[in-house]
Parts: C-alpha cells; sequence; structure tokens
C-alpha cells in the first residue's frame, strides 16, 4: 500500500493514479492540537487497514491534482545514520565510521515534500545530496531487539540528506529548512522490497551520481532500529534516515535532484540559492 500526505493535511492511499482520502477513517480532519492525519493512521494501522474504502471512479482524486506533503509531516524526530556504507567511508577519508560515531538527528522543520525546493543557506559554503532509504516507525520501541525491529516499522519512503559541509556538528549542517525531502509516498512494510535488497540510485541535473543497494549497509535497518531504541524512545512515525553511499556532490541553484528507490518509486526537488549572504561561522575550511 502506497499511503500519501497531500493538501496540507490529509492523508490517503493511492489505486493506481488517483488517491483515495481516508479523513474519515482517523476521525476527521478538523482536530486541532491532535497528530496529523498520517500518524493517527500510522498508530492505528494494524486495524485500520482492513477498512479502508475502496477505489471507485468516483472516489478520489487524480494524483496530478494533489500536493504531497513530506509522508509524515510531524515526526518527533528524525534520527539518521553517518557514515554507513563502506564506500561513503572511502571517498570521505574518513577513519571511522556509524560504529564509532552511532548516529544523530535532524531537525523536523527541515522536511520539504516531492516536488519541493531546496535552499542553499550560504554563498561561500558546499552543500552535497546523500540520496538514503528511510524507514518509519509504526510501533512505539524502546530497547527492542534486533530480531524484533522490523516488526515496528510500518513502511520505508525515499529521503534526501541534503548536507553543509564544513566543521559545525552534524545536526547543525544537515538541519537547515529544506534540508531533508522526504517521500514522494510511504510504502507499507508488506508491500516494498526487503530492506536489505533496495537499490539507490540519485541523479543532479541529469548527471547520475549514486547507485547501490542497502544490502551494503554498515548498519541495516533492524540493526539501526534496535540500537537507536536503547537511546531514544522511538514513536509511530519516526523517520529513520539509513546512510548514503558514494557519490555524493556539491550542488547549485537550479540543479534537479532526484533519488530513485526500488520498490518505493522517485523522489525529486529542485535547488535554489534565493541569493544568500556568506556564513556567519568559521567553520567552512574544516
Amino acid at each position: 500500500m502506497r499511503l500519501v500526505s497531500y493538501d496540507g493535511g490529509r492523508v490517503g492511499y493511492l489505486a493506481g493514479d488517483r488517491v483515495v482520502d481516508l479523513g474519515d477513517l482517523v476521525g476527521g480532519y478538523d482536530r486541532p492540537g491532535t497528530l496529523s492525519a498520517m500518524r493517527r493512521l500510522l498508530a492505528g494501522w494494524d486495524e485500520l487497514r482492513g477498512r479502508l474504502p475502496a477505489a471507485t471512479a468516483s472516489n478520489g482524486l487524480p494524483l496530478r491534482a494533489v500536493r504531497l506533503d513530506p509522508p509524515v509531516p510531524d515526526p518527533t524526530k528524525i534520527v539518521a545514520a553517518p557514515v554507513n556504507y563502506r564506500d561513503h567511508k572511502s571517498e570521505m577519508k574518513m577513519t571511522v565510521d556509524i560504529n564509532d560515531l552511532a548516529v544523530f538527528l535532524k531537525a523536523p522543520s527541515s522536511l520539504i515534500a516531492h516536488g519541493g525546493a531546496v535552499r542553499l543557506p550560504y554563498s561561500d559554503r558546499r552543500v552535497d545530496q546523500e540520496g538514503e532509504l528511510a524507514a518509519v516507525i509504526g510501533r512505539r520501541a524502546s530497547h527492542v531487539p534486533a530480531a524484533e525491529a522490523l516488526d515496528h516499522v510500518v513502511g520505508y519512503t525515499g529521503l534526501l540528506d541534503i548536507t553543509m559541509r564544513g566543521g559545525e556538528d552534524r545536526s547543525t549542517r544537515k538541519s537547515f529548512d529544506t534540508f531533508t525531502p522526504l517521500g514522494p509516498w510511504l510504502v507499507t512494510s508488506d508491500e516494498a522490497n526487503a530492506p536489505d535488497d533496495v537499490d539507490l540510485d540519485c541523479t543532479v541535473s541529469g548527471e547520475h551520481r549514486q547507485s547501490s543497494n542497502t544490502k551494503h549497509l554498515i548498519w541495516g535497518v533492524a540493526e539501526l532500529v534496535a540500537y537507536i531504541s536503547t537511546v531514544m524512545t522511538l514513536e509511530v512515525g519516526d523517520v529513520i534516515a539509513t546512510g548514503t553511499p558514494s557519490g555524493v556532490g556539491p550542488l547549485t541553484d537550479g540543479d534537479e535532484v532526484s533519488v530513485t528507490l526500488s520498490g518505493i518509486g522517485t523522489l525529486a526537488v529542485t535547488v535554489t540559492s534565493d541569493n544568500p549572504g556568506p556564513s556567519p561561522t568559521g567553520a567552512r575550511n574544516r
């Protein structure tokens, strides 16, 4: 099942090229102060999935007629895996990897949807694309063993971990507004490819930059979920970015970036500079 958030807070599923709305199933949309419709759907997914309305000619909207939101617009956290492919470790000339670094956090406010625009924050800093598989939590997870970890994952989606290079902390360099494109939709675990066998391809303005498979992850999804759950409780809708392979490179104003994941689809965004000024920090060359 492909689940979508769309049009500023609605939720539905895709039936071919139509979006079937699930507002009634999640108790409606006029509920200020509550979780997003998607998080409410995911929290009750085991029971609600058997009550989905049928897709008919009169039920739903053409996909082309809606504006996609990030599949989960309000995760409590985005947890990311640094240096989780050995080829990326080599290209970055790193002496450490995820075994040494563990994980870091990205701000949920950095999320944008498929079709959105990444804004380059400064005129004097390099910003790179990093294509990744993202796992979405469907059941609260705390101190979960690896053998049970995938039972807590409701599905998978595409993610671009946009990264400013320099000496600042990772969570700073990767948390600028617009630095986490997510989407285009969430593919539930029962229909997605196995998380340890997903092909990943990333292009920038027609240049093929990244090509790999998640079987090359140092820590796979199960290991990531299990470890993270010993550090922080994972809530329904939380996003885990699993890491990027080699082929990262600089982005410039006007670039078109896409990451395609087998069994999921293609997440695509554009890049804009908005005439930024220089960085105010002294970490440019570190």
